[in-house]
């Protein structure tokens, strides 16, 4: 009895198969937890954007990547190639990123007469992502002011009358804040009742989204004497030497904000309070 001392010849199956099987495609069903295999990051799925041919996974510390679909991932150890979910029954109406039903093939409105104000230009990019289908439909136009000192004059300019509402938008409205002593000035103004001031909590924009959307566990508290922003990068490892910095980490929060979800309740009321006050 004769043994091979070289095993089997290795070219008499098929060497090309890889040990886990070749890819198979699968849907990209919500909930399906699987892994990129480029960069280790293993999440649920929590949503697919057919359209764009993107999956956007969610790990347990809630932080999201999107990837495009197609193969490079692993599910249950397997290669697979993730495909958007076969439509089934009666398209279901989407929904905006605010929450509401999505009104499919509605065009803009003409802006209406009253207007919302938002302290910054970051205030209205916030506003635009989650809210901007809705305020199209509703003819709301929304205006950043650059800080709220002046808010007095912009009202004189703007004239608001039972036809011409006002909301602002306001950032840390507090009591015993400055922002807090200029909506009580306003509201005891002539034009007070055309015009409504709420604010949240936050000393600004960017906290009003959730931390764990960035992988961090809270925003962190900054010295009074030290410029929030900057030293709110400083503390989580980003570049804060000049605006150009600053501006890049906004752009880098405002990309993990895909809907209302992604933000604090503290401002979420406070938006469509202020979208139900110049709308009715």
């Amino acid at each position: 009895m004769t043994t091979d001392r070289y095993g089997p010849d290795a070219l008499s199956t098929d060497w090309r198969v890889p040990r886990a099987g070749r890819a198979v495609e699968a849907p990209a069903e919500l909930g399906v937890v699987v892994e990129e295999v480029q960069t280790d990051f293993c999440g649920e799925v929590v949503k697919v954007e057919r359209d764009l041919g993107t999956v956007t996974l969610e790990d347990r510390r809630n932080v999201r990547r999107t990837f495009p679909l197609g193969p490079g991932f692993l599910l249950e150890g397997r290669p697979v190639i993730l495909v958007a979910p076969a439509r089934t029954g009666p398209a279901v109406p989407g929904r905006t990123a605010s929450g509401s039903v999505a009104v499919q093939g509605a065009k803009a409105r003409v802006a209406r007469a009253s207007r919302i104000f938002v302290e910054g230009r970051h205030d209205a990019e916030l506003v635009e992502k989650v809210w901007g289908a809705d305020l199209r439909i509703e003819g709301v136009v929304v205006e950043y002011l650059e800080g709220v000192d002046d808010l007095a004059a912009h009202l004189r300019d703007f004239r608001p009358g039972p036809e011409r509402r006002v909301g602002v938008l306001v950032d840390h409205l507090v009591p015993g804040s400055k922002e807090s002593r200029i909506a009580q000035s306003v509201a005891k103004s002539p034009v007070g009742k055309h015009v409504l001031i709420v604010g949240h909590p936050f000393v600004d924009i960017w906290a009003a989204v959730k931390p764990q959307r960035l992988g961090k566990d809270a925003w962190p508290t900054i010295p009074r004497n030290v410029e929030w922003k900057k030293g709110v990068c400083q503390t989580f490892g980003w570049p804060h030497r000049d605006q150009a910095d600053i501006a890049r980490a906004w752009k880098q929060i405002l990309s993990k904000v895909t809907s209302y979800a992604d933000l604090e309740p503290a401002l979420l009321g406070r938006v469509e309070e202020l979208i139900d006050f110049v709308t009715n």
